[in-house]
């Protein structure tokens, strides 16, 4: 996948061998062809398939990262995003627990739900739509994800870390879920318009991968972040409307920019949150935690990789 691709090749680039289990539903092999085959292992399949033809006591550490993902995602198949979720990272906490391998469980921003509460800090409520809503069924299927983790910390004494990324962007990104970036990008390259979901005034914050997958193998090693929650984000808001621009401006395209419902956009009306920014005072405090790409440098570096076929701009 987009972020556990840029993990690998972190993790090899000081001395690991890395085993993946992918199914490749998200995710792309070719995303690893800078790794060699002797740094990798690659089995394809279902994370809960896989992992009990394994031996636990071999791996050091594990990095949980796969997960049905996106807006349109739990929108249009929600009953799939939950299953997957919830399932697959029980599958991962059972295997992680007999040996007690320390385990990074990868959350969301999303769990956030509706909070009117700017920024986001990780003891704050977290405020959920209702059921008959099924734009909350990632964030649920997330956050139950989170309090599996926690609960097999406590009653294990399984070494768990579970962190909430905010809007992690990069290379090899795509857009196919609802990714705001890539498709904007996509679109810019192309030429074509950017479609902006609503009026554009939503804030967003940004955060490279690269910077991302840094902190992960750290938290691990980390005795004050074991059996905590952590924001991993950049604290800096952008409107979407104005990351469109700065799309189009970084890039010098001709799009345009085009405003549309989220009602045309999703075939149905979604709730959407206003504003969406992380409070990484905990992250800070471990590591002095400060990103070095900008957002325009991402915009750059995905423009440079994306591909002919990505689909086209969208914004969440």
């Amino acid at each position: 996948g987009f972020i556990g691709s840029h993990l690998v090749e972190q993790l090899v680039s000081g001395g690991d061998h890395v085993t993946v289990v992918d199914d490749l539903s998200t995710g792309r092999r070719a995303n690893l062809s800078g790794v060699g085959a002797d740094d990798l292992t690659f089995i394809e399949g279902d994370v809960s398939a896989v992992l009990p033809q394994l031996d636990a006591s071999g791996f050091d550490e594990i990095h949980h990262l796969a997960a049905a993902v996106g807006v349109r995602l739990g929108v249009d198949q929600p009953g799939r995003t939950i299953e997957t979720n919830v399932q697959e990272t029980l599958a991962v906490l059972r295997f992680a627990s007999g040996a007690r391998v320390p385990t990074v469980l990868a959350s969301t921003s999303e769990v956030y739900g509706k909070s009117e509460r700017i920024p986001f800090a990780e003891t704050d409520d977290l405020v959920l739509g209702p059921t008959t809503e099924p734009r909350w069924a990632y964030a649920c299927s997330k956050a139950i994800d989170e309090f599996l983790g926690l609960a097999w910390h406590r009653d294990q004494d399984l070494p768990v870390v579970v962190v909430r990324f905010f809007n992690t962007v990069g290379p090899r990104q795509v857009g196919t879920w609802g990714m705001v970036l890539p498709r904007f990008v996509a679109a810019a390259v192309a030429g074509e318009p950017l479609l902006v979901y609503g009026t554009g005034e939503q804030t967003r914050c940004f955060c490279d991968v690269r910077d991302v997958v840094e902190v992960l193998p750290r938290l691990l090693s980390e005795p004050r972040a074991v059996g905590t929650v952590l924001n991993v984000g950049r604290d800096e808001s952008i409107s979407i409307a104005d990351l469109a621009r700065l799309v189009v401006a970084t890039l010098e395209s001709s799009s345009s920019i085009e405003f549309i419902s989220h009602e045309e956009a999703y075939g149905r009306p979604i709730e959407d949150m206003v504003h969406r920014r992380p409070d990484i005072t905990r992250l800070r405090g471990l590591f002095g935690f400060q990103p070095r790409f900008s957002l325009e440098q991402t915009i750059i570096d995905l423009a440079a990789v994306i591909g002919q076929d990505a689909p086209r701009s969208t914004a969440e």
